[in-house]
């Protein structure tokens, strides 16, 4: 029966998340605790990359990380965002995130549903002429660009953030007894593996959001219970909800 969960991001900063609503309803404890840690890259570092921002005519994000380190670098690079930039995003909730650094407005702003890059990518063929800026974390692999490839379209992808393990202290380890676990990224399962090198699954369920990490989690020989976003459930919360309601006792 499941009824600690760790969930591998950082806690909600608002009440009404739906993760207080599972945890209300289902009577489970769900801990925050990110299994890594993400670093920004300075301008000096961003440079080597010989990449042109203002080159560019839209950007292509997947992540609020990816927002946070674009435009910071920006800011530390003395460059002026042109209003005219479209900003492409996997889901409306980083399209929505965008608000903290420009006024949002839907003529320049396009999401998908799914979290799926592939959802994207109608929206981004209407807008072939564009010329498109891919902010990525140094783990990543060649999928978008493969994908845009395929279409066609003008792109470039650059590193402008840094993905670390958010390494366990001892006390952390000796108190690890969660009934199930939540992953959002490859390199969380890589945090796994190097913080818990004996990490015997058991009974513990691992759920995982994109395939990447779902297939970090097949390559490490451990076992997938629950994979996120699908058709029916485009979000963790709606899944994990499912999840647990078919596995009450």
């Amino acid at each position: 029966m499941i009824k600690k969960i760790l969930v591998s991001q950082p806690k909600p900063t608002s009440e009404k998340s739906p993760y207080y609503d599972i945890a209300s309803r289902f009577g489970v404890e769900l801990i925050f605790r990110p299994f890594i840690k993400v670093e920004g890259m300075d301008a000096r570092e961003f440079r080597t990359q010989k990449v042109n921002i203002l080159d560019h005519t839209a950007v292509v994000f997947t992540s609020r990380h990816a927002i946070d380190h674009f435009f910071t670098l920006a800011k530390e690079m003395r460059i002026t965002i042109p209003e005219d930039m479209k900003y492409f995003c996997v889901t409306e909730t980083i399209a929505l995130y965008i608000q903290k650094y420009v006024q949002y407005r839907k003529r320049k702003v396009f999401f998908g549903n799914t979290g799926h890059i592939n959802d994207l990518l109608p929206a981004m063929v209407k807008h072939k002429t564009e010329k498109y800026l891919v902010p990525m974390s140094d783990v990543h692999n060649d999928s978008i660009a493969n994908l845009l490839d395929s279409k066609k379209l003008q792109h470039t992808e650059c590193v402008m953030y840094k993905t670390v393990s958010n390494d366990f202290t001892e006390e952390e380890v000796k108190n690890f007894d969660y009934d199930m676990l939540i992953f959002f990224s490859p390199s969380g399962i890589e945090s796994l593996t190097k913080n818990f090198p004996n990490f015997n699954q058991g009974d513990i369920a691992i759920g995982t959001f994109g395939p990447a990490t779902a297939k970090a989690v097949q390559d490490a020989g451990l076992r997938l219970d629950l994979e996120a976003p699908s058709e029916k459930f485009p979000s963790m919360t709606g899944a994990l909800q499912h999840y647990l309601l078919m596995n009450e006792d």
